[in-house]
């Protein structure tokens, strides 16, 4: 069923501005002036509209970049930041207007302070509130429910115009002391600041109704063009007002009469003592109307989402009026909470959260503005365009202010809302965690971040090494050694990169091959919580592959600087393919690494080995390095590394001098236990040495000098048969231990 969009602009801004100029405005705005002074308040008028600014501006930005469907502010931030995250603010948005409703209906109470006073002295009668507000609320609610939101809009229209005429009777009354106190902006005050923050949380709910016309953008025959023009308009115009509502009350009243008299406005007005209470009642009403429309269209919309772990309560919360979409449901849940805080009386123990989620609420529709701007989708193209740095100054302002207002309480705010994600995320576990919203956010941090990091690139080579390592393999569905070496670099250290390659030219076909193994590898290593960029490669040969790998740009942002081939000790048939393309690597700035997968399991519990010749001093270094970069994994639980050098008689001195010295300035997690220094005989070959030794090892990793690989080929290779997985190491420059 196609919803019936009725409403123009008239009503956005009518809801938003009788909701600004409402019981806050009559009853407390005396009482700030009193209290911090002229100047004080106007502070806090432009601290409150540092954030509810940028956040009209906002939901005006969103709003004409595509159509905004029933639930306003619910409907912006679940399309933005994902259906789970946007349930959970949208709950507690829903709570919030819903506990608003019963906010101003008690509220509207206070305009018959005089038959409460009447009762009292007359009578001898202390009458509660709710002789007021239950009847009050019983009304509204058989009202709203019966006749929707035309009866709302056109009893809006009404009390709007009562409210009016009640200000212009302000503004047109004098005092006494209006005449006598000289007042003026050169000579108003500031007092009373360690009270700022105390007020401002009094105050601040006066500036929360801006975003209510935006609830109605399910009825909006326009919502593109209302929602910006109406909050706008709303947001501005109440500002203006409250500008001078606050000088006039500075100049007509003294601070004694400010702080005693709740309704000093009714002091200050022509015919204040009728005309007053009367704006009071239309205020309140106009804005308790205002949320009891937009509240259930909230929960509506929620349900419409299947927000709530019931599909039967979904289908019964999300069911309209078969004519225009009414959210009856809805609206009978809403008047059913307000109800019950109404007939509390007293609401002030929940207005701190209220004020908690409609300041998230804010600080969440100026980030999805900020995070826009930042992400620069092309389909992103408003009509209206605000500044990112306008809405990156809401979202912190509105942060800021949470905290400074009552740290505890926000504490309570976002625990809860935290809680209410969690469970949320629990029952809609095939939902997305991200939207495109932070996918274009992070596509563009991560751009930048490898344009700095290339522009930096020398500076910090300089400085620093750490591996970004590139693997090229066509046995990745055999075996998957390689890639778990590449997640042992890239944990925390390293960066990876692990290029599955299919044997071919680049074709329809091929790259149909390439996307659906590229999806199958993807899925395969999710489940080992892995730090590796996996992508796939189409090349005709190895040699061609190798020379279009190494060319690439590495995934952290910095040129790949290790290279590392894989082969079965088993069965090496490319074994001769790697050690033909090691010159053709060596011919640039990369360490070589030759993994020689085994059979073997590779037992983690055993540690790592690391074999040192004393005549492959070049390599040493990346190896120790390397291998306390592996061992970091969790996979290895921080066993120890074992380090065995081997040496000639005649160098055992400067061997030993030169381990001390890696000891001391080193700082590696090694110890004089974990270096074996070995003195091998003529007689004995270092490959015995070392089956002997690393037999057991869940890792060995061993030097590769150039020239040898050079004579040697495969053989180089051969007579490690009591190891297990063996990791060949060549490094192209030195690298310093610091």
């Amino acid at each position: 069923m196609e919803q019936v969009r009725r409403l123009g602009t008239a009503p956005v801004f009518f809801t938003a501005i009788a909701t600004i100029l409402g019981a806050i405005l009559f009853l407390r705005f005396g009482f700030a002036v009193g209290t911090v002074g002229f100047w004080g308040v106007i502070l806090i008028i432009l601290l409150g509209h540092l954030v509810t600014v940028p956040t009209a501006m906002a939901i005006s930005e969103i709003a004409t970049n595509k159509r905004v469907e029933g639930g306003g502010e619910y409907f912006i931030m679940s399309r933005s930041f994902g259906l789970n995250i946007g349930a959970t603010i949208g709950i507690a948005l829903f709570f919030s207007q819903a506990i608003s409703v019963a906010f101003y209906v008690i509220a509207f109470t206070e305009a018959f302070e005089f038959f409460f006073n009447f009762t009292h002295q007359q009578l001898g009668i202390q009458l509660p509130r709710q002789v007021i507000s239950i009847p009050a609320m019983t009304l509204l609610a058989v009202l709203i429910i019966q006749k929707g939101a035309n009866l709302g809009v056109k009893a809006l229209y009404f009390v709007c115009a009562v409210l009016f005429v009640s200000l212009v009777m302000f503004f047109l009354g004098s005092t006494p002391h209006a005449e006598s106190s000289g007042f003026s902006l050169a000579n108003a005050e500031l007092r009373n600041m360690s009270d700022f923050f105390v007020v401002f949380a009094i105050i601040f709910p006066a500036f929360t109704g801006m975003t209510a016309g935006v609830g109605l953008s399910g009825d909006l025959k326009r919502p593109g063009r209302a929602i910006p023009v109406g909050t706008l308009l709303a947001t501005f115009g109440g500002l203006i007002v409250y500008v001078f509502i606050v000088y006039k009350l500075a100049l007509s009243a003294p601070v004694d009469d400010l702080l005693e008299h709740q309704l000093i406005m009714a002091k200050i007005a022509v015919g204040g003592a009728f005309v007053i209470p009367l704006g009071l009642a239309a205020s309140t009403i106009s804005s308790a109307l205002g949320s009891v429309m937009v509240a259930p269209r909230t929960l509506q919309a929620l349900a419409m989402d299947d927000a709530f772990p019931s599909k039967r309560l979904n289908n019964w919360l999300a069911k309209g009026t078969i004519k225009e979409n009414e959210p009856r449901n809805a609206s009978l849940v809403t008047v059913a909470i307000a109800m019950v805080f109404v007939a509390m009386g007293d609401v002030n123990a929940v207005a701190t959260i209220i004020s908690m989620f409609f300041m998230v609420t804010y600080g969440s529709l100026c980030l999805i503005s900020f995070l826009n701007h930042f992400g620069a989708s092309p389909s992103y193209r408003p009509s209206f365009r605000s500044k990112w740095y306008i809405s990156l100054t809401g979202f912190l302002a509105a942060i800021w202010i949470m905290f400074k207002i009552n740290t505890p309480y926000a504490l309570i705010a976002l625990v809860l809302m935290t809680l209410m994600y969690l469970y949320i995320s629990h029952y809609h576990r095939d939902r997305s965690g991200l939207a495109s919203l932070f996918t274009n956010a992070l596509f563009q941090l991560n751009r930048n971040l490898q344009i700095l990091l290339q522009h930096k690139k020398l500076k910090r080579f300089d400085k620093e090494w750490r591996p970004s390592a590139i693997c090229i393999s066509k046995d990745s569905f055999e075996r998957d050694t390689a890639f778990k070496l590449l997640n042992w670099i890239s944990h925390r250290y390293g960066f990876g990169t692990y290029l599955h390659r299919i044997k071919g030219y680049f074709s329809k076909s091929t790259y149909q091959q390439a996307q659906e193994e590229l999806a199958l590898l993807v899925k395969k290593f999710r489940a080992t919580k892995n730090h590796v960029y996996v992508d796939t490669l189409i090349s005709p040969s190895y040699t061609s592959a190798i020379a279009q790998a190494i060319q690439i740009p590495g995934i952290a942002g910095m040129e790949n600087n290790m290279v590392i081939f894989e082969y079965d000790k088993d069965n090496p048939y490319n074994l001769p393919e790697i050690i033909d393309n090691f010159a053709l690597v060596n011919s640039g700035d990369f360490d070589i690494c030759i993994l020689a997968s085994s059979s073997k399991p590779i037992n983690t519990k055993n540690g790592i080995h690391v074999w040192i010749n004393t005549l492959d001093a070049e390599n040493a270094n990346l190896m120790i390095l390397l291998s306390y970069i592996i061992a970091g994994h969790p996979d290895w639980k921080k066993k120890r590394l074992r380090i065995f050098v081997i040496c000639k008689p005649e160098n055992l001195e400067r061997t030993e001098a030169n381990m001390t010295e890696l000891l001391q300035t080193g700082r590696l997690p090694i110890t004089r236990k974990n270096i074996e220094i070995i003195m091998q005989s003529p007689d004995v070959s270092s490959r015995s040495l070392i089956n002997q030794k690393s037999k057991d090892a869940g890792l060995t990793l061993i030097g590769i000098r150039k020239e040898l690989l050079h004579r040697q080929k495969e053989e180089f290779f051969k007579g490690y048969d009591e190891l297990g997985t063996t990791l060949f190491i060549h490094s192209k420059n030195q690298k310093e231990i610091s």
